[in-house]
C-alpha cells in the first residue's frame, strides 16, 4: 500500500524505482543470456540457467570425467574485433547548398568533428562498444555535454574552475540501458529509457549537491545490490556506491521538451526537461546511440555470434573430453581382476605401475589388461566437422583451410574477389558501426550549436597536415548533414589502400593538363603512403586558394589588393566560383569584378613578357 505521507519528491523516486524493477524483471532472461556469453568468452563454459532463471555451474556426472575447456569462441571474438578495429570512418558534413557561406559552415563542422574525435578518444569508445556488441549483441554510446571539459576560462569566488565545456562520449554496456519496450527497435522511438549505473556516493554528492548517507545492503531500499549481479565488479564494495537511475522520457503533448528524472538512494536528485537539443529539427532527444552486432527484427537488443557458437562449443568440449578419456583408458589401461585374487586396496591406490610385482592368490587367475583397441575415427571426423562449422557460423573462416577450392585462380582480381566475399559476413556489423558513428557526429554538432554561445577556438588538422585554428559560435554550425568520406567507407587495410593508390597513379588519374603530378597531389600521395617527411615544402596552389578565399570575404565590405606574386590564374578561378555561387550583393559583386580585371591585366602582362623575353 502506498504511504500517503510521502512527499511529492519521494513519490516520484518510488515510481522511478518501481518502473526500473519492472523493466529489469521483463528482460531477466536476456541478461542471463549475456552473462552466459561473457562466461563462455572467458572460458567458464560449464554453466547454464536453471528453472528459476539463475546461473548455475554444471557438476561432473562421475568423478573421473574430464571437463576441460577448449575455448574457440575467444579467438573468434578476437578476430572479429580485429577486423572491426579497421572500421574508422572519417566524418564530413555536406553543405546545405552551393552558397559560399554554407560551404564554409560545412567545412567548419567537418573540422569540429575531426577535432572532437581526437579530444574525446572516439576510437577508444568504439573499441569498448565493439567488445560489448560482439559478446552481448548490443552496445550503446552516450554523447553528453561536459561542463568541466575544454579550456579553463576563469575561476569562481569559491575557487572552482570555470571551463568552456566540451562533448563527452562514453561506451555503455547493454546491462545499463533499460528501454520502455523490448519490441521497439529504434532508440528514438522508445517512449522512455532508463540508464542505470553505479556511482561513488562522493561523486553523486559533487554532481547533484545532495548529501547521500552511505548505507548497507538489506535496508529494504533499492540499492546497488539489486543491480550489481549484472556488473559483479561493484559487488565487493557496493556500500561505497549508489545505484543512480536516469529516466529519459521522449517529448510528448504533456511534456513538449521531454523529461529527465534522476533518482538515487531513494531521493530525487533532478527532475526537469531533457537537457540536450540533439534531435531532428531542433527538438530534444535521448543522448544514446545504439550499435548492434547482428540486429534482430522486432527486438530492441541485437544478438551476437557468441549466441550461435555456444552449442558448437559445448559439442566440441564434449568430443575432445570423451576423446581424451578414451586415450586415458588406452594408455593407463583397464585391468580385469578375479574377485579375491589380489589386495584391491593396494592395487587401486598404485594402479598397474611399470615393473610392479603383482601377488595374487594361488590357483586364481592373474590380473590382465583389457584390450580397448584404438581411438575410433569418428572422434576425429566430428572434431574436424565442428572446427569447420566454427568458421562458417562466425564468418571468420581461414581462407587457407579452403585453398583447394580456388587453387586454379591466379589473377589478382580473382583473389581480391574471394577476399571481398570473405568479408561479406561482417558487412551487417560494419553497417551498424558506420550508422552509429554518423549519429554520434550529428549529436556532436548539435551539442556545440546548443552550448557554444560566445566565440571559442578549436585546433584541428588543416590542409597539408598543418595545425589550424577555427574561431566559431554555435550559430555558425548551420548544417549537421553528416556523411562518411568515400575513402574511409571502405574497410581496407593500409596495404590495400596503397595498392589502389598505385593503380590510380598508373592510370594517370593524378596528372594535370600538362601531364605532370601537381605539387598538391604529390603531397597527398606521400601522406596517404605514410611518408609525410618527403612532402615537406609549401603547396603554393593551396596557399593561393586560401588567400583568394580571404580576399572574397574582405571584398564583401571593402577592397583587396592584387599582389604581383599572386598566382593570378588560381585567384581568378576562385573569385569567379565565388560569384557563380550567388548571394553576393551588387556593390560587393562590382568590387570583385574589378578585382578580377586587375588579376587578368597582371596575368596578360606576365604572358606578354614571357613571349618577348
Amino acid at each position: 500500500m502506498t504511504n500517503v505521507n510521502l512527499t511529492y519528491e519521494e513519490k516520484i523516486a518510488k515510481e522511478v524505482e518501481r518502473d526500473f524493477l519492472e523493466r529489469q524483471t521483463a528482460r531477466k532472461s536476456l541478461e542471463r543470456g549475456w552473462q552466459i556469453n561473457i562466461n563462455f568468452v572467458n572460458g567458464k563454459q560449464y554453466c547454464g540457467v536453471d528453472a528459476k532463471g539463475e546461473i548455475f555451474e554444471e557438476e561432473k556426472d562421475y568423478y573421473w570425467q574430464d571437463k576441460r575447456v577448449f575455448n574457440h569462441i575467444a579467438p573468434i571474438v578476437d578476430v572479429r574485433l580485429s577486423k572491426l578495429s579497421h572500421v574508422r570512418p572519417a566524418l564530413v558534413v555536406r553543405a546545405a547548398s552551393e552558397d559560399e557561406q554554407d560551404k564554409k559552415s560545412a567545412a567548419l563542422s567537418s573540422a569540429i568533428l575531426a577535432a572532437v574525435k581526437e579530444d574525446c578518444d572516439l576510437d577508444g569508445a568504439m573499441n569498448a562498444a565493439a567488445a560489448w556488441s560482439e559478446i552481448c549483441g548490443t552496445a550503446f554510446y552516450k554523447v553528453i555535454w561536459n561542463d568541466d571539459g575544454g579550456r579553463e576560462i576563469g575561476v569562481t569566488a569559491d575557487g572552482k574552475r570555470v571551463c568552456e565545456g566540451a562533448v563527452g562520449i562514453a561506451a555503455l554496456s547493454p546491462f545499463e540501458i533499460y528501454p520502455y519496450s523490448l519490441a521497439i527497435e529504434n532508440v528514438d522511438d522508445q517512449p522512455s529509457i532508463i540508464h542505470a549505473r553505479a556511482l561513488p556516493i562522493s561523486e553523486i554528492n559533487y554532481l547533484y549537491g545532495i548529501e547521500l548517507a552511505p548505507r548497507k545492503e538489506g535496508d529494504g531500499q533499492l540499492s546497488v545490490g539489486d543491480w550489481c549481479g549484472n556488473m559483479p565488479d561493484f559487488c565487493e564494495n557496493s556500500e561505497k556506491f549508489e545505484l543512480v537511475l536516469e529516466r529519459y522520457e521522449k517529448p510528448c503533448a504533456e511534456c513538449p521538451d521531454g523529461r529527465l528524472t534522476v533518482v538515487a538512494g531513494g531521493e530525487l536528485l533532478f527532475d526537469g526537461v531533457l537537457p540536450y537539443v540533439n534531435g531532428e529539427n531542433g527538438s530534444r532527444g535521448y543522448p544514446f546511440v545504439k550499435q548492434t552486432s547482428l540486429a534482430q527484427p522486432g527486438s530492441f537488443f541485437g544478438t551476437s555470434v557468441v549466441d550461435r557458437l555456444i552449442p558448437l562449443q559445448r559439442a566440441f568440449n564434449a568430443v575432445k573430453n570423451r576423446k581424451h578419456e578414451f586415450l586415458n583408458r588406452i594408455s593407463m589401461g583397464t585391468v580385469a581382476i578375479e574377485d579375491g585374487s589380489v589386495d584391491l586396496d593396494d592395487f587401486s591406490q598404485g594402479g598397474l605401475a611399470p615393473g610392479q610385482i603383482i601377488v595374487y592368490r594361488q590357483g586364481a587367475k592373474p590380473p590382465e589388461m583389457l584390450t580397448l583397441g584404438s581411438v575410433p575415427a569418428e572422434f576425429g571426423k566430428e572434431e574436424d566437422s565442428l572446427l569447420e562449422e566454427f568458421g562458417k557460423v562466425s564468418g571468420t573462416g581461414d581462407l587457407s583451410e579452403n585453398a583447394d577450392s580456388f587453387a586454379g585462380i591466379t589473377s589478382a582480381t580473382g583473389l581480391q574477389l574471394i577476399l571481398d566475399q570473405s568479408e561479406q559476413r561482417l558487412s551487417l556489423t560494419y553497417g551498424s558501426v558506420k550508422r552509429a558513428v554518423k549519429q554520434i557526429g550529428r549529436h556532436i554538432l548539435r551539442l556545440y550549436r546548443q552550448f557554444t554561445g560566445e566565440v571559442r577556438l578549436m585546433r584541428y588538422a588543416g590542409a597539408n597536415g598543418e595545425t589550424s585554428v577555427a574561431a566559431f559560435k554555435g550559430s555558425d554550425i548551420a548544417s549537421d548533414d553528416v556523411t562518411i568520406e568515400a575513402d574511409s567507407d571502405q574497410n581496407m587495410t593500409t596495404a590495400q589502400k596503397r595498392t589502389v593508390l598505385y593503380e590510380m597513379i598508373d592510370r594517370g588519374l593524378f596528372l594535370d593538363d600538362n601531364g605532370k603530378i601537381s605539387p598538391s597531389n604529390r603531397r597527398k600521395i606521400f601522406e596517404t603512403l605514410g611518408y609525410q617527411g618527403f612532402a615537406e615544402g609549401k603547396d603554393l596552389t593551396a596557399l593561393n586558394v586560401a588567400k583568394a578565399e580571404a580576399e572574397n570575404s574582405a571584398m564583401l565590405t571593402g577592397s583587396a589588393e592584387v599582389k604581383d606574386y599572386d598566382d593570378h590564374g588560381v585567384h581568378i578561378n576562385e573569385h569567379v566560383a565565388y560569384l557563380l555561387a550567388g548571394n553576393v550583393e551588387k556593390n560587393a559583386e562590382r568590387r570583385i569584378c574589378a578585382h578580377i580585371e586587375q588579376h587578368k591585366k597582371k596575368l596578360n602582362y606576365n604572358l606578354s613578357e614571357d613571349k618577348n623575353g
